[in-house]
């Protein structure tokens, strides 16, 4: 499934953008607000991308590659909607991350919608759900521009403060 928007390339990851998952989400700056920190090598980045694309297969759709149109071979981020856990909770999530050079250009922002749109126009899901740290102003800027609300506090991390869940419905964007 290939997406578009003004500005950016949407397409399913291939095996072929482990390198470029490791430099994002490898870099300790693009993890400022992740309990967990950047990933450690890139046998890691290897096994999340064999997770990435096992979702894709079982359920047809899952992350992206995104890239801007004027630059396509070059990998900004990643993105996309999974089933996901989090505590005690089981969502559809929309999940991104982009590398700093792409940061404070309202691509995040432009991916999310999107990918909203996507959940629910193509993918037809009831509900779309993402899950943040308290402190990551900018994500919950973007959460909401994309029309998500915060719900509640989940505790998903041991020993560390909660963190958000923020929701909406399909019918609630028809809606607004």
């Amino acid at each position: 499934m290939f997406l578009q928007t003004a500005r950016l390339l949407l397409r399913p990851v291939t095996a072929a953008d482990v390198d470029d998952l490791f430099l994002i989400y490898g870099d300790p700056a693009t993890n400022a607000f992740n309990p967990a920190g950047p990933y450690p090598h890139r046998l890691h980045a290897e096994s999340v991308m064999g997770r990435w694309l096992a979702h894709w297969q079982a359920n047809g759709f899952g992350n992206w590659r995104i890239a801007l149109k004027t630059a396509p071979d070059e990998t900004i981020g990643f993105g996309g909607l999974s089933l996901s856990r989090y505590a005690d909770v089981e969502i559809n999530n929309l999940g991104y991350r982009f590398a700093t050079a792409a940061w404070g250009q309202g691509l995040a922002t432009e991916f999310a919608l999107r990918a909203v749109r996507c959940g629910f126009e193509i993918l037809e899901l009831g509900e779309i759900s993402a899950v943040v740290r308290g402190n990551h102003l900018a994500s919950r800027k973007v959460l909401t521009n994309a029309g998500l609300r915060y719900v509640r506090d989940i505790h998903d991390v041991p020993d560390a403060p909660p963190s958000l869940l923020y929701t909406l419905t399909r019918d609630d964007w028809r809606g607004g």
